[in-house]
């Protein structure tokens, strides 16, 4: 099995770790997040600080990585900090989920059980897409986009760069979310939304400028 570096020990990374048992390709040989002190072995993986991740480059030379991190603005900034090529993110897939052959999955993305991506989706990089959500036909979701548990972006939907969808939210065919918009849990977005807002409600409506993430992102 090919060799593959977390980085992130927070509850996102205990479903890609699972994930990544059962999809049986890669076994985890190192696990990086600030909650390290210090390097150390803990059950054949080594566990070390954030700061010295870079390390694992030369000593694992051939491993894929991925950030398992489940807030979009801090996979952003571990991408940007991180010198690691763009090629060396691993591509995670549950075996659970369907997947098209047609589908266009970037760079670091995580799918987790259950999830459903039909013909010509395309996924960009560094994204979550939670289990059991649906991304149908033709649909665009954007690099740091995560879409939670049980959404459903229907055919030709778009999400851009950095947004949320909510857990059971769903957007119809052809609109649009704007990057890092935040779209509530059980929301409906049936008409086209801006970026760096937060929507909530069936139809989806703006509350408020921006959220947590927005404002770290844009401050």
């Amino acid at each position: 099995m090919k060799e593959l570096i977390v980085v992130g020990a927070g509850g996102h990374s205990k479903v890609v770790e699972e994930t990544v048992a059962r999809e049986g390709n890669y076994v985890i040989k190192a696990i990086a997040d600030d909650k390290f002190d210090e390097v150390i072995m803990h059950k054949g993986r080594i566990h070390m600080p954030l700061m010295t991740a870079a390390s694992l480059l030369q000593l694992f030379p051939e491993a894929r990585w991925i950030i398992a991190v489940g807030s979009n603005e801090t996979r952003r900034r571990l991408r940007e900090k991180l010198p690691v090529p763009q090629t060396k993110y691993a591509v995670i897939i549950d075996p659970s989920a369907v997947v098209s052959p047609s589908a266009v999955i970037g760079f670091g993305t995580v799918i987790f059980a259950n999830a459903v991506i039909q013909a010509s989706a395309k996924i960009g990089e560094h994204v979550i897409i939670n289990t059991s959500s649906i991304i149908e036909h033709d649909a665009f979701v954007g690099s740091y986009v995560h879409v939670s548990p049980q959404a459903v972006l229907t055919g030709a939907a778009a999400v851009l760069e950095g947004a949320h969808i909510g857990a059971n939210a769903s957007v119809i065919p052809g609109k649009t979310v704007g990057q890092w918009a935040i779209v509530g849990a059980g929301s409906t977005v049936v008409h086209s939304i801006p970026g760096y807002i937060t929507a909530v409600g069936s139809p989806a409506q703006r509350i408020r400028k921006g959220g947590k993430e927005v404002e770290e992102h844009t401050g």
